[in-house]
């Protein structure tokens, strides 16, 4: 059975190579981020495959790590890329420094 997971864990290995593909020729940043996705997704699969395989329950927690900055990747790109999300002081033209 632990090959089986180390054959799996090979077989995510070769999506990654699709998905640096899609990072370097990405048309667009939406393209290149989904790809960066793809990476945490499938780090996390086979961090957890080999944690299996190997005995070691250590590499969950990585795991886990792993897909909290996945996640935190995300949100920061949407939250930088997002077209109209300008804070409401600076759509009114006012700033906070001057009363």
């Amino acid at each position: 059975m632990d090959s089986f997971f180390i054959t799996v864990a090979c077989l995510l290995l070769l999506t990654l190579m699709a998905g640096l593909w899609r990072v370097l020729r990405g048309p667009t940043a939406v393209d290149r981020m989904m790809a960066a996705q793809l990476f945490g997704t499938t780090a996390v699969a086979i961090l957890l495959l080999l944690a299996e395989a190997l005995g070691q329950p250590a590499m969950r927690n990585v795991a886990l790590v792993f897909a909290l900055l996945a996640v935190v990747t995300v949100m920061a790109f949407v939250h930088r890329a997002w077209p109209g999300d300008e804070p409401r002081h600076q759509q009114r033209g006012r700033h906070d420094d001057v009363e």
